[in-house]
């Protein structure tokens, strides 16, 4: 068996069809990558565009894994679109074709994206996962992911609820940046509330 990653621009035929099988497979397996239902190929195919689109603009990667030639995952990173997160990317549509699972496929492609990330000078990496997703939670922590955050209840399957977790990696700073977190004073502080 021969796994290989491959980093498309553009999309011909064949690759439209791969990916779509695959979040298609993903969906009707319960994976929660965006679509309640399993998404039909018009809308995987106008994801799969915007995404390259951005690819082709600088502002995001499309990592696939191919198993013997065929695509049986998917990893991506886009840039933050608010001018003050440009630094800041979010990772999405990690995915593993079922019939492929245990192969490491995303822990590969989740790697594969975080060192493109470093290397297109992104500073931080950000995602969000279901709650009751503990496998994925465990890889991304495994990767040096951390949780920030969790919205209770916030995720709707149907009459289903589920966290949502937040989770970040921070990639590196430049020497010249300034880390202030969340120290009083600078732009945009106020004095903290007293209370009676």
């Amino acid at each position: 068996m021969e796994i290989e990653l491959d980093w498309p621009k553009d999309a011909d035929e064949k690759l439209r069809h791969e990916v779509h099988e695959v979040l298609h497979a993903v969906v009707a397996a319960g994976g929660a990558i965006g679509w309640q239902s399993p998404p039909d190929r018009a809308d995987t195919d106008a994801w799969l565009e915007k995404v390259l689109a951005l690819v082709r603009a600088g502002d995001a990667a499309l990592v696939v894994a191919r198993v013997d030639g065929v695509v049986r995952a998917t990893a991506t990173w886009q840039r933050d679109p608010a001018i003050v997160f440009r630094h800041c990317g979010e990772v999405g549509k990690v995915t593993a074709h079922p019939s492929a699972r245990g192969l490491g496929l995303g822990r590969t492609a989740v790697a594969a994206i975080v060192d493109h990330a470093r290397s297109a000078g992104l500073e931080v990496l950000y995602l969000g996962v279901r709650g009751n997703n503990l496998g994925a939670i465990g890889l991304y922590e495994e990767l040096g992911f951390r949780e920030w955050g969790r919205l209770p209840n916030s995720i709707s399957v149907g009459d289903q609820r589920f966290d949502s977790v937040r989770m970040h990696l921070p990639l590196g700073y430049p020497p010249h940046v300034e880390l202030h977190g969340s120290n009083p004073g600078g732009n945009g502080s106020s004095p903290a509330r007293r209370t009676p």
